[in-house]
C-alpha cells in the first residue's frame, strides 16, 4: 500500500509569494495547493484537508485569522502556520493560543519555512501514529483481551464492554492478583477516551505525605524540595482515565479532597490558589471491603457512594479452574518469547499439579509460576519439577487431604468380608470424602491422594462414582 504524500496549502494574496513557496515546498516532496485569500483557503481545505496550512494574516475578503478558525472547525488537527508583519506579532502570538501551530515574520528566511513545515508534518505523523497505537491497544486490552472460558468471567467481560462506553465512575473490587488493573485497562481502552492517556496510581506504594502532590501536582516552593511546578496525575490524565489502585489506603484528609474533585471537577495544585478544571474519568480498585471500612469510620461514606457508581467484581482463580490451562498457555507463549526459548507446552502431570493447586495469589501467582518454569526448564515441555515447590508438593497425609482426620471416620466397615471388597469400600469412602473436601475438583483430588488423574478416573468408573461425585 502506497504512503500518501503530505500536503501543504499556501495562502497569500501576493502571487509572487505563492509561486515561490509552491516551488520551494514542491522540492521538499510535498503536494502543494494555493489560494489567494481566506475564502478560497477554507473552500480548498474543505475539498481536501491539507496537513499543513501556510497562510498570511492580512488578506482581502477574509483574514488569515478568520480563515484559521474556519479551518480548525473542520479539522482540529490541522497545523496552521501564520505569516505576519513585525507589527502584528502580538496578534500572531494570540492566534497560537487559539490553535495556530506557529508563525513566521515577513520577510522570512526560506530555510525557516522549510524547517517549520517539516516539524509540523513530523508532529502530525507522530499524532497519527499515537492514534493508531491507541487503537491497537484498545483492540488488545479492551474487554475482548480478558482471557476466559468461565461463564461468570464472560458475564464480567460483557459488563465491562457496556460500562466502558459510558463516562461513569467505576469501582473494581477483588482479591490481589485477580486482574483488577486488566479490567481497568479494558474499561479505558473500550471507551471513547481510548485515544487519551491511561494514568495509573498505586495509592499503597506512595508515601502518605506525597500522595496529595502526586494526585494534584504542586507549585514551585510549595514545600521543601519543590524546585519547580509539577503536574499531578489528574492533569496528566486529562481527557483520559485515571486508575486509582488500592483506593482504600488513602487517608481521610485526602479522601475529602478527592471527593471535591469528583463533585466539582476541579482542584488546586499544592501551594496553588487557582482552581484547575479537569476532564478525567475515575476508575478505582481495592482488595479491601470498603463497605466495612465505611461502617468502621475509616472510609468516607460520601466518597464511597461517589466511587461506587458501577461496581465490577473480579473472580478468584480458584473459582474459575477452567481458565488455569488457558491462562498458563498464554503466559507460556509470552515468557518463552521474552526468554527466546522453545517450549512446546506442559506435561500432563504439570497440568494436573496446576489444576490441583488453589492459587491463593490468583492469576499473578500463576504468571510467576509459569515464568519460573520457563526459566528452570531444560526440556521441550514444562515438567512438574519446573514448577514452584508449593504448586507441586501435595499434602503429606492423603487422609488429611481427603478430609478424613482419623480411621474412626471409616467406622461401619464390617469384618469377615473378602479383603478386596473391604478395600474397595475403603477406597470409595476416601475418594468420596476427598472429592467433597476438594470441591469436586478431580485433578486436585488426584494430587491430594497421591495418584494420577487417569487412575482416579478409572476408580470413579469402577466404583460407580459418576459425574455427580466430581467435576473437571
Amino acid at each position: 500500500m502506497s504512503v500518501p504524500v503530505p500536503s501543504v496549502l499556501v495562502v497569500d494574496d501576493d502571487e509572487a509569494i505563492r509561486r515561490m513557496l509552491t516551488a520551494v515546498l514542491t522540492k521538499e516532496g510535498v503536494a502543494v495547493a494555493a489560494a489567494q485569500d481566506g475564502v478560497e483557503a477554507t473552500e480548498a481545505f474543505r475539498r481536501r484537508h491539507a496537513d499543513v496550512v501556510l497562510m498570511d494574516i492580512r488578506m482581502p475578503r477574509m483574514s488569515g485569522l478568520d480563515a484559521m478558525k474556519a479551518i480548525l472547525e473542520v479539522d482540529r488537527g490541522a497545523a496552521v502556520i501564520l505569516m505576519t508583519a513585525f507589527a502584528e506579532v502580538g496578534t500572531a502570538v494570540k492566534a497560537m493560543r487559539d490553535g495556530a501551530f506557529d508563525y513566521v515574520i515577513k520577510p522570512f528566511d526560506i530555510e525557516e519555512i522549510r524547517l517549520l513545515v517539516r516539524r509540523a508534518l513530523e508532529i502530525r505523523t507522530m499524532r497519527a501514529d499515537i492514534v493508531s497505537l491507541r487503537r491497537e491497544l484498545s483492540e488488545r486490552y479492551g474487554a475482548e483481551g480478558i482471557l476466559t472460558e468461565n461463564p461468570r468471567m464472560m458475564e464480567l467481560r460483557q459488563t465491562v464492554a457496556k460500562v466502558a462506553r459510558s463516562n461513569a465512575t467505576v469501582l473494581i473490587q477483588g482479591e490481589s492478583g485477580t486482574g483488577k488493573e486488566l479490567v481497568a485497562a479494558a474499561v479505558h481502552y473500550g471507551s471513547p477516551r481510548a485515544t487519551g492517556p491511561f494514568v495509573k496510581v498505586n495509592c499503597a506504594a506512595i508515601p502518605e505525605g506525597l500522595l496529595e502532590s502526586e494526585f494534584f501536582g504542586h507549585e514551585k516552593g510549595a514545600f521543601t524540595g519543590a524546585v519547580g511546578r509539577r503536574q499531578g496525575r489528574f492533569e496528566q490524565a486529562e481527557h483520559g482515565t485515571l486508575f486509582l489502585d488500592e483506593i482504600g489506603e488513602i487517608s481521610t484528609g485526602l479522601q475529602v479532597k478527592l471527593l471535591r474533585v469528583l463533585q466539582e471537577r476541579e482542584f488546586e495544585r499544592v501551594g496553588g490558589a487557582n482552581p484547575i478544571k479537569t476532564d478525567v474519568r475515575i476508575v478505582a480498585a481495592t482488595n479491601r471491603d470498603l463497605d466495612s471500612m465505611v461502617k468502621a469510620g475509616t472510609f468516607r461514606q460520601d466518597l464511597f457512594f461517589r466511587l461506587n457508581v458501577v461496581t465490577l467484581k473480579t473472580i478468584p482463580l480458584r473459582d474459575r479452574p477452567e481458565d488455569i490451562r488457558l491462562l498458563a498457555t498464554h503466559f507460556l507463549e509470552r515468557f518463552t518469547a521474552q526468554n527466546d526459548v522453545v517450549i512446546r507446552g506442559f506435561d500432563p502431570a504439570a497440568i494436573d499439579c496446576m489444576l490441583a493447586y488453589a492459587w491463593p495469589g490468583n492469576v499473578r501467582e500463576l504468571a510467576n509460576a509459569v515464568e519460573r518454569a520457563v526459566v528452570m526448564s531444560t526440556t521441550s515441555v514444562i515438567l512438574p519439577e519446573d514448577l514452584p515447590e508449593s504448586v507441586v508438593k501435595p499434602e503429606r497425609n492423603p487422609l488429611a487431604a481427603a478430609g478424613v482426620e482419623s480411621p474412626a471416620d471409616l467406622d461401619g466397615v464390617e469384618v469377615g468380608r473378602p479383603l478386596r471388597e473391604l478395600v474397595n469400600e475403603f477406597e470409595t469412602k476416601v475418594i468420596r470424602a476427598a472429592l467433597a473436601h476438594n470441591g469436586g475438583n478431580r485433578a486436585r483430588t488426584a494430587v491430594a491422594l497421591g495418584i494420577s488423574r487417569r487412575a482416579l478416573l478409572y476408580k470413579l468408573q469402577d466404583y460407580g462414582l459418576g459425574a455427580r461425585e466430581g467435576a473437571e
